[in-house]
C-alpha cells in the first residue's frame, strides 16, 4: 500500500479503538477544576480538548479509510474490540465539559445526540459481532476491565442527558431516558464485573494480564455514581424519579461505596506488578484509564 506523505502509517495500522480516553480524561480533570474554581485551567483544557477530539476522528477515519482489514479485526477481537465504546465516552463527556466550562448549550445537544447514535450502534454492534463469531478466546484471555468501557459509554449518555434536561423541552423525557440507561448500564457493569472477578480470583494472573484497562474496574463504578448524582438532583423535574428517589440514592451510594473499594485494590495490585514482579512501565495509550478515579 503506498505510504501517503506525513501519515506515521506504522503507528496509524496499530492504533488502539481505545484512544479516545484521552479525550475523557482531559474531559475529567477539566470538569474537576471547573467545580475547585480552577476556571482558567479548566478553559485551557476545554481548548485543549477541542483540538485532541477532531484530530482523533480524523486519524480514525484514516485508519478505517487506509487499514479496514485492520479495523474489522478490531471489531472481532474480544480485547481491542471494546475499546470502541470511548468514541461514546469522549462524546459525552467533551459534551459535560462543553456545558458547564463552556457554557454552550447547542453544542452539548449535538454532542449528547451523536453519542446515542454511536452508542446505540456500538453496544449492538460489538456485542452482536462478539456473540455470533465461531472462534472465541477463553475467558481468562478474552475478558479484561476495558470491556466496562460499555458502561463508561451508557453512563457518560445518562449524565449528560441529565445535565440538559433544564436547558431543554421535554425534560421528562430526557430524564427517564437517562434512567433507563442509568438503569441498564449498571446491569451491564454488575455482568461484567462478576466475570472479571471470577477471572482474578480462580485463574492464575500474571503481571502482564493486568492490563491498564483494570483501572476501569473503579472509573465505571465511579462513573455510574456521578449519573445516580445527577438524577437525584434533577429529581424535582421528573415525577417518575421523585417515586423511586430513595432507591435511587441508595443504589447511588452502593455505586459509590463500590467505587471506593476499588481504589486500594486496585493500587495493590500495581503494587504486585510492578514491584514485587518488576513488570516494566511503559506508555500505553489505555493508561488514560488511570485519569477515570
Amino acid at each position: 500500500m503506498t505510504q501517503q506523505p506525513g501519515v506515521p502509517s506504522a503507528g496509524l495500522a496499530r492504533m488502539h479503538p481505545a484512544y479516545f480516553a484521552l479525550v475523557m480524561a482531559t474531559a475529567i480533570v477539566s470538569l474537576a477544576c471547573e467545580l475547585t474554581g480552577l476556571h482558567s485551567l479548566a478553559v485551557a483544557l476545554l481548548v485543549v480538548n477541542i483540538g485532541f477530539y477532531p484530530a482523533l476522528w480524523i486519524l480514525t477515519i484514516l485508519r478505517v479509510v487506509r487499514y479496514r482489514e485492520r479495523v474489522i479485526a478490531d471489531l472481532h477481537d474480544h480485547g481491542r474490540s471494546v475499546g470502541f465504546f470511548t468514541t461514546v465516552a469522549a462524546t459525552c463527556v467533551l459534551g459535560s465539559q462543553c456545558l458547564i466550562v463552556g457554557q454552550n448549550v447547542t453544542v452539548a445537544v449535538v454532542l449528547w445526540i451523536a453519542g446515542i447514535v454511536l452508542w446505540a450502534a456500538l453496544i449492538y454492534g460489538v456485542f452482536t459481532i462478539l456473540t455470533v463469531q465461531v472462534a472465541k478466546p477463553t475467558l481468562a484471555e478474552g475478558i479484561n476491565g476495558g470491556w466496562l468501557i460499555s458502561v463508561v459509554a451508557a453512563q457518560s449518555v445518562s449524565v449528560l442527558g441529565a445535565q440538559l434536561a433544564s436547558h431543554l423541552p421535554h425534560g421528562e423525557g430526557i430524564l427517564l431516558f437517562s434512567l433507563a440507561m442509568w438503569l441498564g448500564g449498571g446491569m451491564l457493569y454488575l455482568w461484567i464485573i462478576s466475570l472479571i472477578f471470577y477471572r482474578y480470583t480462580f485463574f492464575t494472573m500474571q503481571p502482564s494480564d493486568l492490563a491498564p484497562p483494570y483501572w476501569v474496574n473503579m472509573g465505571a463504578a465511579a462513573i455510574t455514581t456521578l449519573a445516580g448524582t445527577m438524577l437525584v438532583a434533577a429529581a424535582p423535574q421528573s415525577p417518575v424519579i421523585a417515586q423511586i428517589l430513595p432507591f435511587v440514592r441508595g443504589f447511588t451510594l452502593m455505586w459509590w461505596a463500590t467505587a471506593s473499594w476499588w481504589i486500594p485494590m486496585l493500587l495493590i495490585l500495581g503494587v504486585w506488578r510492578h514491584l514485587v514482579r518488576k513488570f516494566p512501565l511503559r506508555y500505553d495509550p489505555l493508561y488514560w484509564g488511570a485519569v477515570f478515579p
